[in-house]
Formats: C-alpha cells, sequence, structure tokens
C-alpha cells in the first residue's frame, strides 16, 4: 500500500467503485483478477475505475456516500424496535465496533503488504494471509478458503441488497399509484388519504424484473458510472428533503419507551449491521488515495460522520412518526407531491443502484463459469447467467416481500460475518505468532462472538416472524394516514 500515487481525479467521479480491471484486461492477466474481485464490498461502485489518486476529502465523501444507501430509510423502524434511548446509543456502539474492524482490517492488510512487497491487497487475499500466518497447520493448509468464504458473503451481500432493492421498488410505487387521485400540491396540510387498492405488491415486483434484466447488460464500467452518478444526485436530492421534513412538528416522546423487548433487538441489530455496509470499499479506497498515511484519521472521522447521521435520521424518524414508522421512512412521507416526487426518485435511485450492485457479485460469478467454456459460448453463457440471477433475486422478494423482516435478514446473515465476525478473527490469526496482548485476543473473540451471535438471533427471530406470519401482510406499508 504505497504512501503516494499519481494525482487526477475524471470529472463527475463521484461514487466508488472497486479496482476492476476492463474485460479486455481482465482476459490478458486471469491470475490477478480473483484477487481484485474479492475486495469488492456491499457500497463500492465503478467510477474508481479509472481514477489515479484522490484527495482525502475525495476519499472521505467516497466513505460517507458508500455508507448511505436504502439501510439508512429503515433505521427509524430500527431505533423503534430498540427503544428511544437503547436505539442511539447502540448505534453509537455499532458504529465505534464497526470503524474498529476496519482499522483491523486496513492494519493487517498494510501488514501483508509490507511483508510480501505487494503495493495493495485485498479482504479476500488479507483473510487468505492471515490464515497462512496462522499457527494452526491445518488453517494454513486450508488458507485458500478464506478468500472463497468471503467472496461466498461478498455475492450473498450483493445479492441480498438486490432483494431488498426490488421489494422497495415495488412497496414505494405501490403506495405512490393508490394515493395518485388523493394526492395534492399542498404539503403543510394534508388530510386523510384514500387509497386506491391496486395490485399485490408481488406483481409490482414481477412488473420490474424486464426492466432489471435490461440494466443488468451493461457491463461497461464507463456505463455504469453515469448510473452511479444518476444514483447519488437522486439520493441526495431525497435524503435532504426528508430530513427537512422529520425535523419539523415532532410530538412529544415522553410515551415512547426508552427500552424495547429484547425480542425486537435482534431487528434492530440487522437492520443496524445492514447499514454499516462498507467495509469492502476500504482496502480499494485506501489504495485510491495519493497520500495513505493519514488514511485511519480519515476512516474515523468518515465512520464518526456516518454514525452521528445514522442517530440522527433514526431518532428523528421514530420521533417525528412514533409508532406508526414503516420498513422505509419514505412510506410515512404526506402525500404531496413534493414527496411523492422523492419516493420516485429513490425508485430512480434504486434501479441505478441495482445495476451497480449486481455488477459486483456478477463480476465474481461469471468469470470462472466463462473460463471454463469455448469463446463462442462465453457470451451466451454470461448473459444466461445475468438473467437468472435477476430472476433470483426476483424469486426470493417475492418469497420474502416484508421490507421491515428482508433488511434485518440481509443485515444478520452476510453484514455481521463481513464487519464483526472475520476482521478479528483475521487480526488474531496474522499476529498470534508473533505474540499478542491477552487483552487484546479476548477483545477480538468478544467482538466476533458478538457478530456471531447477531447473526443466530436476528437471523432465527427475522425467520420466526415470516413463518408466524404465514401469508405475507402485503397492503402493510401503505400510508393510511399522514399527519
Amino acid at each position: 500500500m504505497p504512501e503516494t500515487k499519481s494525482a487526477g481525479v475524471p470529472p463527475g467521479a463521484i461514487d466508488l467503485k472497486l479496482d476492476l480491471r476492463s474485460p479486455p484486461e481482465s482476459a490478458k492477466k486471469p491470475q490477478d483478477r480473483d484477487s481484485n474481485l474479492s475486495a469488492e464490498g456491499p457500497s463500492e461502485l465503478p467510477s474508481l475505475e479509472t481514477t489515479k489518486g484522490i484527495t482525502m476529502f475525495q476519499a472521505l465523501v467516497h466513505l460517507v456516500k458508500g455508507n448511505m444507501g436504502t439501510g439508512v430509510l429503515g433505521l427509524p423502524l430500527a431505533v423503534k424496535n430498540a427503544g428511544l434511548l437503547m436505539g442511539p446509543l447502540s448505534l453509537l456502539a455499532m458504529g465505534f465496533v464497526a470503524c474498529h474492524c476496519m482499522h483491523i482490517l486496513v492494519r493487517c492488510a498494510q501488514h501483508f503488504c509490507h511483508r510480501l512487497n505487494k503495493p495493495f491487497m485485498d479482504y479476500g487475499e488479507t483473510v487468505m494471509h492471515g490464515l497462512e500466518a496462522s499457527p494452526s497447520s491445518w488453517l494454513r493448509e486450508h488458507a485458500r478458503w478464506g478468500r472463497h468464504v468471503v467472496s461466498f458473503f461478498i455475492i450473498f451481500t450483493q445479492l441480498g441488497f438486490c432483494c431488498v432493492y426490488i421489494v422497495f421498488l415495488a412497496d414505494n410505487l405501490k403506495q405512490v399509484v393508490e394515493a395518485v387521485n388523493s394526492t395534492t400540491t399542498n404539503c403543510h396540510y394534508n388530510e386523510t388519504a384514500i387509497l386506491t387498492p391496486t395490485v399485490d405488491s408481488r406483481l409490482y415486483m414481477l412488473a420490474f424484473l424486464p426492466l432489471l434484466v435490461l440494466l443488468v447488460l451493461f457491463r461497461n464500467l464507463r456505463v455504469l458510472s453515469v448510473f452511479s452518478m444518476l444514483a447519488n444526485t437522486s439520493m441526495l436530492v431525497s435524503l435532504v428533503i426528508i430530513t427537512q421534513y422529520i425535523a419539523q412538528d415532532i410530538p412529544d416522546p415522553r410515551r415512547l419507551p426508552l427500552i424495547a423487548s429484547w425480542k425486537t433487538y435482534s431487528l434492530f441489530f440487522g437492520t443496524a449491521i445492514y447499514s454499516f455496509e462498507s467495509i469492502g470499499m476500504v482496502l480499494p479506497l485506501e489504495n485510491k488515495m495519493t497520500d495513505t498515511r493519514h488514511f485511519p484519521a480519515l476512516l474515523s472521522l468518515g465512520m464518526s460522520i456516518i454514525t452521528a447521521l445514522y442517530i440522527g435520521i433514526g431518532v428523528l424518524g421514530y420521533l417525528r412518526f412514533e409508532d406508526d414508522i414503516k420498513a422505509s421512512i419514505t412510506l410515512n412521507l404526506p402525500n404531496c407531491w413534493l414527496y411523492q416526487s422523492v419516493k420516485l426518485l429513490y425508485i430512480a435511485d434504486i434501479l441505478c443502484t441495482y445495476t451497480l450492485q449486481f455488477y459486483i457479485a456478477a463480476e465474481i460469478i461469471i468469470p470462472p463459469a466463462t473460463s471454463r467454456v469455448s469463446k463462442r459460448w462465453a457470451l451466451l453463457l454470461d448473459l444466461s447467467i445475468r438473467f437468472t440471477t435477476v430472476c433470483l433475486t426476483g424469486v426470493l422478494a417475492i418469497l420474502i416481500p416484508r421490507l421491515d423482516l428482508v433488511i434485518p435478514l440481509v443485515g444478520s446473515v452476510s453484514s455481521s460475518a463481513l464487519v464483526l465476525v472475520i476482521p478479528p478473527l483475521l487480526e488474531i490469526t496474522t499476529y498470534y505468532s508473533e505474540g499478542m496482548n491477552p487483552l487484546i485476543i479476548t477483545k477480538d473473540a468478544l467482538i466476533s462472538l458478538l457478530g456471531f451471535g447477531g447473526f443466530v438471533v436476528g437471523t432465527y427471530q427475522a425467520l420466526g416472524e415470516l413463518i408466524q406470519q404465514g401469508q405475507p401482510v402485503t397492503f402493510s406499508n401503505a400510508t393510511i394516514f399522514v399527519q
């Protein structure tokens, strides 16, 4: 991880994607492709591909943007599941632990870069070399599985995000269509909305699938950078409008519980850890900086800003809507065209973001598959995998059409492993042979146990609620009234 790199950022490169080669170059250097791909994380976007070097401010913008996805829209419900006091305190603690785990990952990657004289090391490579440094002979012999495990969780995370996006698209478009007859231009006084029932939300999901299939056929990074800029613009405008609305006319909060039931706290954990989704971008981001000496301080600053924004939006959203808060705060916005346009902007944002997040999983899955067939069939196999994978995310979204459950489910299963479980274990395997303080070993073990416990309990609770519900309530996310 060199400390200096040539400067120069292309105009308009405002989002982050991993350092991937274009397909022709990847074909020339197949031995490097897998390591580059395994670095990809949930929030990396393709505009960094052509970036030669970025400043500290640009890196800070990338880091903050990488965490401001759809997860932030579910944080008010997460605070409700934890309690008005327990929610923000838990978000603060989780932000601190997530930042600490990112520092661990960076430190271990730097350690192996210096030892092996390599300029860059991604998440999967770092885990592989960490297992090679382990005192256990069994772990050393199976070190390559470390990279495969990281790649598996990245693929699961990305496709899980895509499932969330499909549910989000259907819920928001359904609500816009149902309320279109009662939507007004007066955003200061909104009477009870009379919704016009439409088709089941799962039919909206099916309607989006052909468009999503067409979008994922774009394989050029430059084209995807355009999608990245569109998504950034839509999200920024929408968040500003949402924030100014939820900060107004807050009811008396004294009747809200400070600590919620322990049964719903596991759903809070899944949603919160889903939101801290940028650990996969940390190493590629450091690699692209012109001067990496101040990256640890920048990482701490960025995560502090992100955690403060999460707490602010989560608490304000819960205070504003109280027990009526929906799985996505966009579903609580009033039925005037300004706030209906926010939902439409987020629909455009999610359509673009689906393409970008799908790209990460596709670039891990497709190259090994196409390398096993002749050139004649490679393109057909590529397109077939893309089509099948999009349909798979659609089927999974239809099976779990509950935004309030699918977000914590994805967060508990995959994000907890990438953010909380793997980095502390990586620190132990990396430095144990060189001598470690027993307190550090205890700290790492506790963090990993926390992540594993969140994985088990959060997954159990989300699946349990799905089973208890039987047939999911597809109309539960409709806004019946707005104060």
